[in-house]
Order: C-alpha cells, then structure tokens, then sequence
C-alpha cells in the first residue's frame, strides 16, 4: 500500500470536526425574569438552552436543585415558585456551563452528553476529551 503524504493529510483533515476557533461563541442572551406574585418566571430559558445545547429539562433541574425550589418548563419558558434576583439565576447557569458544557481539558463549548451506563460523560467535540460527570 503506496500513500502519498499529501493524500493521508487530506484524509485525516477530513476526520477531524469542524469547529469554530472562536471562543466568544457561547455568548448568552440577557436573561428575560419577571416576578408575578411569588413566582419568578424565565421568559428566554428555551433560547438558552439552545444556545447551551442541553435539555431544557436537565438545566431545570440543576436550577431547582440549587436554588431549593420547584419549577416547570412550559412553552419555552421557566416557571419557579418564589422570588429570584436576575445575577442569582446568572450565576447559577454560569456554574452549570463550567460543569457541564465546557470541556475541561480545552476550555471549548463543543460538547455533547453522552450517558453510558449508570455514568455521564461530557464528550468534546474538538479535542475528543472523555470526562465523567457528577449527576444531576
């Protein structure tokens, strides 16, 4: 088997995914909080959960999680049972991005999770990293 080093680079170019090297990619929207009574509703948490590329449900319940409450998820918005300050539902999806979107060995957004077994696991897109998660 005769291969020139031209064709193998092209072939390997081809193999590897295509991704932006842009970090400001994962850029997120301000948040749209409205308080009505005691409910703080999300109007924009379906957006986000698009830009983040995760389950809107699975971000939901990290929120609930943290903040100790109830909340649901209907047409594209979130609703939680109690009052909320806009920069503590920032920080708390900020905490969620580090966890589980951003790879931890190069830093990128362009993973996706992947549940094998009992065990999830955050699989880069761009460098190929495999990294085990805490559950939700």
């Amino acid at each position: 088997m005769d291969f020139c080093y031209e064709d193998l680079l092209k072939r390997a170019e081809k193999q590897i995914p295509e991704v932006s090297l842009k970090k400001e990619r994962l850029e997120l929207p301000r948040l749209a909080i409205t308080t009505i009574g005691m409910r703080t509703i999300i109007s924009n948490f379906g957006e986000i959960s698009n830009i983040l590329d995760r389950d809107p449900h699975h971000i939901l319940k990290f929120l609930t999680r943290e903040m100790a409450t109830a909340a649901t998820f209907h047409d594209a918005r979130a609703i939680f049972q109690g009052k909320f300050q806009r920069d503590s539902f920032e920080r708390l999806i900020q905490k969620y991005t580090d966890e589980f979107v951003i790879c931890p060995v190069c830093k990128r957004p362009d993973t996706k999770l992947v549940k094998e077994k009992r065990l999830i696991a955050l699989i880069c897109n761009a460098c190929g990293a495999k990294s085990a998660i805490k559950q939700v």
